[in-house]
């Protein structure tokens, strides 16, 4: 499984270690991922999605993740919330 938010589209970073001397080692910055069940009032039942804490309170901002995924872009989007934010759209019309 990647390390990959699957809303944010938030993944791995590089950067530098630095020591008191100023060496640099290279090292990675890991995104906060967080697996999580949100209901959908919308489908009726909850949605199992692998985020990050920052994508957690963007969704409860947004006021469910009904709202947020019908205001996401489509590029920063999993193929799994793609799916499923063309059903809510289904749904909703």
């Amino acid at each position: 499984m990647s390390r990959v938010c699957e809303l944010t589209g938030k993944s791995v970073m590089s950067g530098n270690n630095v020591s008191h001397a100023m060496n640099r080692t290279r090292r990675r910055f890991l995104p906060n991922l967080q697996q999580v069940s949100l209901p959908s009032e919308i489908l009726g039942r909850a949605l199992k999605f692998r985020i990050s804490a920052n994508a957690l309170r963007s969704v409860e901002h947004n006021g469910g993740i009904d709202a947020f995924l019908t205001k996401a872009k489509d590029a920063q989007l999993s193929s799994k919330a793609l799916k499923l934010k063309k059903q809510i759209a289904a749904k909703q019309a």
